[in-house]
């Protein structure tokens, strides 16, 4: 069976990309080129093979960090780019260690060459990024938009066309016979429904959208059908605002469109996910290597405070819901509690090794090694305790689909406010939600975001 996704803009992405990518290789290997013709007068056969694993190599680096996407402010661009630009680098040097060949090329040409490559592409992106934008902005401003509909769908919907100021938005149309109102939060209501083909024809209407609720599905297959002749593109927005939806989308099964309303994003982009698990290993044994001193003196600051293990071990719900054993430095004394209570504020339970730990967020540091195991992640929703999870389940809507990603050391939720114990319900509501819209959006552009902030949050005052 076919499983093939359907996006609309692919074409059009498919020629930002691609355009802006020739034109920034061929620029770098030009350098690379001209480097080597000056010191050396000519240009060896390695300089040559470099430029074609150059090629290669910056395809998936600078597909992966969606580099050239046209949303893209400028400085967003610019980082992207340089993450792209060093992934690449990062290839090629794992290539030349490899093969032993890396002592063929001068060290001054590589440098330069890497320096003045990001350089060039830097300068190049700005002027390309900008003709990019103001040409599909262009393309699309011709376009006159009209939207059946004057539900809520409908006014986000016109919102959301407002803000990207294109396609021109004319109006909604209502498809209520006594609705007399002319605006709809600042949006025009330009007819009624039995209106509409003297409305496309008047204010030359090239695309239509549906945005009526799922309860009038008879009236929208009928304005299909009623459209088939008319040289309008027609587009059916589905009602589906009431649902919690995570990482949805759009698919075809031979033939037949298919609405994904709830999927794992590793699921869904595996090969973007075998790209977070890369980097998630390689940074934890990183940070086991460097915090090694550290793990050390805490370990054994741990073992004198209070009898007991050193690292603590608790049962925790992983992806799609396994259990795992979530590590961390013991920072409380041996006790029995059944109902695993959240820490909270002046908690007898604590230790005074504990409270410094837990304060600046060092007794999470094992956790690297659940990353190293592949039952977590270093950026994903944190995993609660089995038995909070029990007790939220029926009280927070789609609180347990938190759990169609893995569980990280840091997440959304944590760089944004939401750390410490949730003594409400609306806290971990609010958790929830930022959770879901982390999986929603999730990118490892997104990851390497929230790693950036973590860093600046450990100190909250609502940890303890």
């Amino acid at each position: 069976m076919v499983h093939n996704r359907i996006n609309r803009n692919s074409i059009s992405k498919g020629l930002t990309f691609w355009g802006q990518w020739i034109i920034a290789i061929t620029s770098v290997n030009t350098l690379l080129f001209a480097l080597a013709l000056y010191q050396t007068g000519e240009i060896e056969a390695h300089y040559r093979v470099l430029a074609v694993l150059t090629l290669l190599g910056s395809v998936p680096s600078y597909s992966l960090l969606l580099v050239y996407h046209k949303q893209h402010g400028y400085l967003t661009g610019l980082g992207r780019l340089l993450l792209g630009w060093l992934l690449t680098l990062t290839g090629l040097t794992s290539i030349g260690f490899i093969s032993k060949t890396s002592e063929l090329f001068s060290r001054e040409i590589i440098l330069v060459w890497a320096v003045a490559g990001y350089c060039v592409q830097a300068l190049l992106y700005l002027p390309l990024h900008s003709f990019s934008r103001h040409y599909h902005r262009q393309l699309h401003s011709q376009n006159n938009t009209l939207i059946i509909g004057t539900d809520q769908l409908a006014v986000n919907l016109a919102d959301k066309l407002a803000k990207t100021e294109y396609p021109p938005l004319v109006g909604l149309i209502s498809s209520k016979p006594n609705e007399l109102s002319t605006n709809v939060n600042a949006h025009r209501i330009v007819g009624q429904l039995q209106e509409l083909r003297e409305l496309i024809r008047v204010h030359d209407v090239r695309r239509l959208y549906i945005a009526l609720p799922l309860s009038e599905a008879k009236q929208v297959e009928a304005l299909y059908i009623d459209l088939l002749d008319s040289n309008v593109d027609v587009v059916w927005v589905p009602d589906l605002g009431s649902m919690t939806l995570l990482n949805h989308s759009v698919s075809e099964l031979d033939g037949l469109p298919a609405i994904h309303l709830n999927e794992s994003p590793l699921t869904s982009y595996p090969t973007a996910a075998l790209s977070k698990t890369m980097l998630d290993r390689s940074l934890a044994a990183l940070a086991l290597i460097g915090f090694s001193p550290l793990l050390l003196i805490i370990a054994v600051a741990v073992k004198i405070s209070s009898p007991g293990p050193i690292i603590f071990k608790q049962e925790r719900h992983g992806w799609n819901g396994k259990i795992i054993k979530v590590w961390k430095f013991r920072s409380m004394r041996l006790h029995d509690d059944h109902q695993v209570r959240q820490a909270g504020r002046e908690d007898p339970r604590i230790t005074p090794v504990g409270r410094f730990i837990r304060r600046t967020s060092i007794d999470e540091l094992p956790q690297f090694f659940n990353v190293l195991q592949g039952h977590m992640a270093l950026v994903g929703p944190r995993p609660h305790a089995i038995a909070h999870n029990d007790y939220y389940t029926g009280k927070i809507q789609a609180y347990m689909a938190r759990h169609r990603i893995k569980p990280g050391i840091t997440g959304l939720a944590q760089i944004s406010g939401c750390r410490g114990e949730t003594e409400t319900l609306d806290k971990m509501q609010k958790r929830v939600e930022i959770d879901l819209n982390y999986i929603n959006n999730w990118s490892l552009w997104l990851d390497i975001k929230i790693l950036i902030k973590t860093p600046f949050t450990l100190f909250s005052k609502d940890i303890y």
